[in-house]
């Protein structure tokens, strides 16, 4: 640990030993984000962030690491735990730890016990900020620590799931505090969520399974910006899509876009691999499983592992269930009515039909495949999300020491941090656009030319 790091106390780790690879790891990142880069060098000149306590409840990753480094370089004093059991990078988490001095309580596959207990650790900081990915610090927060909760002067919000329990949370009047959803950013979800979700989603099947996608019938459930990434991304890659969809304008705007659009129960039975990015529930289920080929693979890249009803799976399995390939579990249930039915040919996988049965293969245990069975979105597309995060953070906190603090409820992104995020991103690009003349601007604010 460098004369420069504060000496921390009470971090949960896996091996501190994995550090100088981490190390190493998180250096690549950060050179592929040089947005964020920018905003840590101003924030280590003007110190914006002094007297903040951040409890940071995100993906453990490299691009985490330089967005908590930055948090750090702002004045802050950070303390981070996973939002997901499956996500953490152990290397990142060392290093941040050896090398950073952040305490950091995150391990890789851990239970549901000592995830929520690394979240408690976080929670025994007494953060004056929080920084959550998929609402579970938030949660766990009001429900757990209200005394607590006057604490806080103010969190972010990285992801659709997390947003989406927030405005319950405010709509039950249960919120205690100001939280800016940085998902809603232009500058995030027109980029992290279609670009980012798209291609880190397909990596994460290709390495779990090998699968060739060119051919193969691949159903996408939720036509959001994350849908429309790995839609586009399986077109790309020679796969015929079909898209499942509730919503009319998404399911229209996904025929437009050239997709077939099936209700699940449909495409349940033609389907050869499944990925779901819904954020809701069981929107792959009993009935499904029981049309489906034998051999189909579902993945999931919704935040949280509900979106594949796995509990009924596992039933319907009744103990025939075991790992085919890291990060690949076979279900093996009886035929249904679906090609996969004994006689029915092979399914998704190539390999015959089970005796008696049909295999179901599910990826990554049904949680986010793209950070469980891969890295995770790329660093350049993180860089613009963990700026708005940093930014946004910036911002909450300048409100509340100059006595302006927000109202309790869930903000946007102030559209200067989103416009300023863009600019910087397209400058780190060096691409340069035009800028409106005098005439230009005042035609844009007047109202009397007319035909």
């Amino acid at each position: 640990m460098g004369n420069d790091v504060p000496a921390r106390t009470g971090s949960d780790v896996l091996d501190t030993g994995l550090a100088p690879l981490g190390n190493q790891r998180i250096a690549w990142a950060d050179s592929h984000m040089p947005v964020l880069s920018s905003i840590k060098e101003r924030f280590a000149k003007e110190r914006p962030l002094e007297g903040a306590k951040i409890a940071a409840c995100l993906h453990v990753t490299t691009e985490t690491a330089n967005l908590l480094r930055t948090l750090v370089a702002g004045g802050a004093d950070v303390v981070a735990c996973a939002s997901n059991p499956l996500s953490t990078q152990d290397d990142v988490a060392a290093s941040l730890v050896e090398d950073e001095g952040i305490p950091v309580f995150a391990v890789r596959g851990e239970d549901a016990a000592s995830y929520y207990s690394h979240i408690d650790a976080c929670l025994d900081f007494h953060p004056n900020i929080t920084m959550d990915d998929g609402c579970d610090l938030v949660t766990r927060l009001h429900q757990t620590r209200a005394d607590q909760v006057a604490e806080v002067v103010a969190g972010t919000e990285e992801t659709t799931t997390g947003v989406i329990r927030l405005r319950a949370m405010e709509a039950a009047g249960a919120l205690g505090y100001p939280i800016v959803a940085v998902n809603d950013a232009y500058t995030k979800h027109l980029f992290d969520n279609r670009y980012g979700t798209g291609q880190s989603s397909l990596d994460g099947i290709m390495r779990a399974t090998n699968v060739l996608l060119a051919g193969r019938k691949v159903v996408v459930a939720g036509y959001g910006y994350c849908g429309k990434g790995v839609a586009t991304r399986a077109r790309g890659m020679g796969s015929q899509v079909i898209v499942c969809e509730v919503d009319p304008l998404r399911a229209l705007e996904a025929v437009m876009d050239g997709y077939r659009v099936e209700p699940m129960m449909d495409a349940a039975r033609e389907g050869d691999i499944f990925i779901t990015v819904t954020g809701d529930r069981e929107v792959i289920s009993r009935e499904h499983f029981l049309v489906m080929k034998d051999g189909a693979l579902l993945a999931n890249s919704g935040h949280f592992d509900v979106e594949i009803n796995l509990a009924e799976l596992d039933r319907m399995a009744g103990g025939r269930r075991r790992e085919v390939r890291p990060s690949v579990e076979e279900f093996v249930i009886d035929a249904g009515e679906g090609p996969g039915s004994p006689g029915g040919g092979s399914g998704a996988t190539g390999s015959p039909a089970v005796v008696g049965g049909k295999r179901i293969l599910v990826i990554a245990q049904g949680r986010l495949v793209n950070l469980s069975a891969a890295e995770g979105h790329p660093a350049a597309v993180m860089d613009m999300s963990f700026a708005n995060q940093a930014l946004a953070v910036e911002w909450v906190y300048g409100q509340s020491r100059a006595g302006t603090p927000l109202d309790v409820r869930v903000h946007g992104v102030p559209a200067e941090i989103d416009s300023q995020v863009a600019k910087l991103k397209l400058e780190a690009l060096g691409t340069e656009i035009d800028v409106l003349t005098e005439a230009q601007e005042e035609y844009l604010h007047s109202w009397e030319t007319g035909t």
